[in-house]
């Protein structure tokens, strides 16, 4: 009988970096057939970008049986996470969520959101934040299960991309409550 693996969630370190980024292109991959060419050639260098620039305040990770399977990182604001001060999102964001293809419904997204929702309270913030588009369906669905509502003034585009955004309240939130 085989043990079941503990995931565990905690801070990435900085020699991780190219194995964080290979997840997120690995988990985003399904997307490049969904927009041009160029774009998500822009798209896969704006991820390489985030991941080994400094602008994250946090870089959390998921592990499993010793290798990565999970990433997501943590901004302060919308001028950190995106270098859109004019958005007025002075509180954390979530950005490039991603969970390997093969290790997917464990509840690993949902694990790696709750670590970014204590840091963000541990930081004194009320709200979490995030974007997305209606190409990612089911991170759609996870984030409104979780409780994230629409939070229309955030939104923007990338392109004729509509990039909508997301909020949580987290004083008292179910996804802190139900927390592990």
């Amino acid at each position: 009988m085989n043990a079941v693996q503990e995931v565990i969630i905690r801070e990435a370190r900085s020699e991780e970096r190219e194995a964080i980024a290979k997840l997120i292109l690995e988990a985003y991959q399904q997307y490049a057939f969904e927009m041009p060419r160029p774009r998500w050639e822009e798209y896969r260098d704006a991820i390489r970008n985030s991941v080994f620039g400094n602008a994250p305040y946090a870089r959390i990770v998921a592990e499993l049986g010793g290798e990565i399977v999970g990433s997501v990182q943590l901004f302060l604001s919308s001028e950190a996470a995106y270098g859109k001060p004019e958005m007025g999102i002075d509180s954390p964001i979530i950005r490039l969520l991603a969970v390997s293809p093969y290790t997917r419904g464990r509840g690993i997204a949902k694990l790696l959101i709750q670590e970014a929702a204590r840091k963000s309270v541990r930081l004194g913030a009320t709200t979490l934040n995030l974007h997305t588009s209606d190409m990612m369906a089911a991170a759609v669905k996870l984030y409104e299960k979780l409780g994230f509502e629409r939070a229309y003034e955030t939104d923007t585009t990338n392109g004729e991309t509509l990039v909508k955004g997301y909020r949580i309240e987290l004083p008292g939130s179910l996804l802190l409550q139900n927390a592990i």
